[in-house]
């Protein structure tokens, strides 16, 4: 006799395998796998076929060579296509692939500086800003304060304020400079967002690249040699 404390436990194993991957697909049913009666068949082109019985339906794909998809497999009854599911798949692998690619990453850079800070450490500093800004990353900018420079807060406060102004065409005070313990913090937004620092990275290294082979078809065509004249030319 089962009881219910076994049945509970064999339950708990069950879900705990299909979470695991078991039953549980992200995969449409297809062709042989589709098990009702009837389906709700849209055709190749995306005309609508009407309600057929599943036998008709899986006839119809066998004559344009196609796979029988179950595309919403909650509707009564379940919609089903014909389409390359092969190639359905590639496509889709493929339109992923690219949205990964084109997908912007929210990135926070730091940057790391002393309230008396050389000036050519000071512009060292903010060329790194500068090109964080450029790509559409956002900085965080750190004053760290030693012994007594604790006791002089405005003198990261300046600091701060003088780099948000050298920068403020390609970022923004995204947060206001304030006090944790011994540092101070600001961080600075840009005014482009990612996607578009992308966009605009590819458009120029797409340049470049056409720039030099441009510039090397220009050096072959100098190095040619020029065409002897022939008799006919000499004569002339």
């Amino acid at each position: 006799m089962v009881t219910p404390k076994r049945r509970y436990a064999a339950v708990r194993q069950a879900v705990a395998w299909c979470y695991r991957g078991g039953s549980i697909s992200a995969e449409p049913r297809i062709n042989d796998r589709i098990r009702v009666p009837e389906v709700r068949l849209v055709g190749p082109s995306g005309e609508q076929v009407g309600i057929v019985p599943l036998a008709k339906a899986l006839e119809l794909a066998q004559e344009y060579d196609l796979d029988l998809v179950e595309v919403a497999a909650n509707a009564r009854p379940p919609v089903c296509k014909l389409m390359d599911y092969g190639k359905f798949k590639y496509e889709s692998a493929m339109k992923a692939r690219e949205a990964r690619k084109n997908q912007a990453h929210t990135v926070i850079k730091e940057m790391k500086l002393r309230p008396k800070i050389d000036p050519h450490d000071y512009d060292t500093k903010k060329g790194h800003v500068v090109r964080f800004l450029k790509q559409g990353d956002k900085v965080k900018i750190t004053i760290m304060f030693r012994g007594r420079e604790q006791s002089r807060p405005e003198l990261g406060f300046r600091l701060l304020q003088r780099l948000a102004s050298d920068v403020e065409d390609l970022g923004f005070i995204e947060s206001n400079p304030k006090q944790d313990g011994r540092n101070m913090i600001m961080v600075l937004g840009p005014h482009k967002k990612k996607t578009e620092a992308m966009a605009e990275a590819r458009e120029a290294q797409a340049a470049r690249k056409a720039e030099r082979q441009g510039g090397v078809a220009a050096d072959q065509s100098v190095d040619e040699p020029a065409e002897e004249p022939t008799e006919e030319h000499a004569q002339a």
